[in-house]
């Protein structure tokens, strides 16, 4: 019992509504205090999980930079055909250029990558 309603209640007194609504208060202050600590210890918990289980991985080599032509001569454009694309309002010069940065940008070689279409988008 709180030590406000317990002195209130050997003394033969009933509490207002306000000392009521300050208990309650202080209630939910120190439950979602407790909440709060629990999520930060769960979270440096999991990023100290998360260096040590680094620690034991071997850094990958630093990638050379991919140049598109040279491989794209290597091999028949037959090998790297997955379908069709659609262009809508958009050259083949542009769409390309596309291909070519989303292959940059994720890491994965452009003949592992399938495009469906590329839309060119008006800005207003």
């Amino acid at each position: 019992m709180n030590p406000v309603v317990q002195l209130a209640v050997e003394r033969g007194q009933t509490l207002t509504n306000a000392e009521r609504f300050l208990n309650a208060g202080i209630v939910i202050l120190v439950v979602f205090g407790v909440l709060f600590l629990m999520y930060i210890l769960i979270s440096l918990s999991g990023k100290i999980i998360q260096a040590i289980s680094n620690i034991g991985k071997k850094e990958e080599p630093a990638k050379a930079p991919a140049t598109a032509a040279p491989a794209a001569a290597a091999v028949s454009e037959e090998e790297f055909s997955s379908g069709t694309l659609k262009l809508k309002d958009c050259d083949e010069k542009t769409a390309a250029m596309i291909m070519a940065i989303v292959a940059d940008d994720t890491g994965i070689p452009l003949s592992e990558l399938v495009f469906k279409s590329i839309k060119l988008v008006d800005k207003k």
